[in-house]
């Protein structure tokens, strides 16, 4: 079995007028939430081998208190990452099949739809993931990612 696990940057702050969505970095409250969901993830151990991380600010940001929680992460920023849709990004993972635990770090809908197509084979079938939350699903080693082919083996959300 190998393991992806989505997490959602943190809550932001609204974009400032002339500011670029790109850019806009995460409250006062999203940082605290930033930095419980890497507290979750070091505490249950789920250390990813390699982190894939949307270029957005507040994604940058929601990485670097995982990064505080766990040291020594290889991290990568990933611009297909960001707006990205399920198909993409389940496209991403699979480029990364080699990796036993692989972490991405970005944005909903992409990351919402992509946990209930692994889990349920639907992307319509999805739940919600609010800011900071954390999706473990877990998938066969060497099986190309499709509709359907992960479990969800932990969900949590500050």
């Amino acid at each position: 079995m190998r393991e992806l696990i989505l997490l959602r940057h943190a809550h932001a702050e609204p974009s400032a007028p002339g500011q670029a969505d790109i850019d806009r970095p995460l409250s006062a409250h999203g940082l605290g939430e930033a930095r419980a969901a890497a507290a979750w993830l070091a505490e249950h151990r789920w250390h990813p081998d390699r982190v894939l991380c949307s270029p957005a600010r507040r994604t940058r940001e929601t990485l670097s208190a995982l990064q505080e929680a766990i040291p020594g992460l290889d991290c990568q920023l990933e611009e297909s990452i960001y707006e990205a849709s399920p198909g993409d990004l389940a496209t991403l993972a699979d480029r990364h099949r080699e990796v036993e635990r692989l972490l991405m770090v970005g944005h909903n809908p992409g990351f919402e739809q992509l946990a209930a197509l692994l889990y349920s084979g639907q992307s319509g079938d999805y739940r919600g993931m609010p800011p900071a939350a954390v999706a473990v699903l877990s998938l066969p080693a060497d099986a190309v990612i499709e509709p359907g082919i992960a479990k969800l083996a932990a969900f949590w959300w500050p």
